[in-house]
């Protein structure tokens, strides 16, 4: 094959060189300037960061410690027995579940300064914030560029930058998603064209139009029980809180990142969504999960997060019920907003540079395009790498409401990035819980978020 390349190089060199047998032009012939033409440039051969070899990494023990149960700890236990027979370089994984997120901190914690600590931890980002301020935690960038054992540009480009830019501090990415999902304002579609609407709520006016519009039709009725109800069913989980207060403008901190409740922003945001519940156009419920109050037409709107999809469409079908429901981000004053969240993969920092490496390529590993597909049918979660959309099309075919919220992916938005705010979070859902279940006037709703400013600076010291 080399002798008939050369061969054809010769052909092309002698080719060119011939004179041409074109009659010439009266045009004087100018005089020509030789050109040498530069040699090749050796295509350079990749250097790693790290001075390890393959077989430093063999028979390399990693623990895996997590807050993970149901579908996505199971399919985390089969992808560790996956990459413990595949990979080739004898490295095992073992996972060690911690119980809730808050059991998985104190643990961690509590074992940083000792031998029996993690090597990986699927931790909530604020979670691994702290153990940053503690210098305990690993960057992942070296590993990530690592012309060798890192990423390619393309695959580093394939995980969505809203999901990578929670954990990245100062152009360090400090650790990598494991898990994002959103929480979405989910509409009766049906039922809301019945009421004389064309089109979902965009923005808080037509949401409150419509909301109102539900209310307005269970007042309608013989039954006085459900004068209350119809519109939207109130939720106080930080994320959706933090989302109503984005799609106003608004931000839980001030220009030097510090905590700041108080703001026009903020406080329309708290005032628009109270005078809702004192129009009864939108209503607390003592149910466990608003699922079925949506699928039997008593709110026109819920505010819900991607794995619980799955058990809406269930309690629609458990209640014969076939209106069309739809996935939106939650309103504001001119957009909407959605804020993507979940737990990370964190390497905690080690002075064994083969043991890191080796906890990085498992890391790797999971993220491949493969892994995130079978991941996404398992936990109906986003993807983390935009490449497994092509595997998951008879998935979204079957699922049309993750469909619907991965068209969001693009637009979605990060929370604060402040080691405090795995403490703050609860004290966002606390105070917006106690407007409405307290029923406090909407015109005191600046005092209340007040005093969550002024506690939540204490958080933060």
């Amino acid at each position: 094959m080399a002798k008939t390349r050369i061969f054809l190089l010769l052909i092309f060199l002698l080719t060119a060189c011939t004179p041409s047998s074109a009659t010439p032009t009266s045009t004087p012939a100018s005089k020509t300037t030789a050109t040498k033409t530069p040699p090749p440039t050796a295509t350079p051969i990749p250097v790693s960061n790290f001075e390890i070899e393959e077989e430093d990494l063999e028979g390399i023990e990693i623990e895996v410690w997590h807050a993970w149960f149901g579908a996505p700890a199971s399919l985390l236990n089969l992808q560790i027995n996956e990459f413990n027979e595949e990979n080739p370089w004898g490295i095992k994984v073992k996972a060690n579940y911690q119980g809730s997120y808050n059991m998985l901190f104190n643990a961690v914690s509590d074992s940083l300064n000792t031998a029996e600590r993690p090597r990986i931890v699927l931790a909530l980002p604020e979670q691994t914030a702290v153990w940053r301020e503690r210098g305990a935690v690993k960057s992942l960038s070296r590993y990530i560029d690592d012309s060798i054992w890192g990423f390619t540009v393309e695959e580093k480009n394939d995980i969505p930058a809203p999901f990578l830019a929670q954990d990245q501090y100062d152009g360090e990415q400090t650790a990598l998603p494991a898990q994002r999902t959103a929480r979405f304002l989910l509409y009766n579609k049906t039922w809301g064209e019945e009421l004389g609407f064309d089109a979902p709520p965009l923005t808080f006016e037509n949401f409150e139009k419509q909301a109102c519009a539900a209310n307005k039709f269970m007042r309608a009725d013989e039954n006085p029980e459900n004068d209350g109800k119809g519109g939207w069913i109130v939720d106080d989980d930080a994320n959706a809180v933090l989302s109503w207060m984005l799609g106003f403008g608004g931000t839980p901190l001030d220009a030097n990142n510090n905590y700041q409740f108080i703001s026009d922003e903020n406080i329309d945001s708290f005032k628009n969504l109270k005078a809702l519940y004192d129009k009864d156009c939108a209503w607390l419920t003592t149910a466990n999960t608003p699922y079925e109050q949506f699928a039997a037409r008593s709110a026109l709107f819920i505010t819900a997060s991607m794995e619980e999809f799955p058990e809406i469409d269930k309690a629609f079908a458990e209640g014969n019920n076939n209106d069309e429901w739809t996935v939106h981000p939650i309103p504001g004053e001119e957009r909407g907003a959605v804020v993507t969240y979940g737990s990370s993969y964190t390497l905690l920092e080690t002075e064994d540079e083969a043991e890191a490496l080796a906890s990085w390529l498992f890391i790797k590993w999971m993220l491949t395009p493969a892994n995130q597909a079978k991941f996404t049918k398992s936990t109906a979660l986003y993807p983390l790498r935009t490449s497994s959309l092509e595997l998951l099309s008879d998935y979204e075919k079957d699922n049309p409401h993750w469909g619907q919220a991965i068209n969001f992916i693009d637009q979605t938005e990060i929370y604060p990035q402040l080691a405090s705010w795995h403490k703050v979070r609860y004290l966002l859902e606390d105070g917006f819980e106690y407007i409405f279940r307290f029923d406090v006037q909407a015109g005191s709703v600046a005092a209340i978020l007040a005093q969550m400013n002024a506690t939540a600076q204490d958080l933060s010291k």
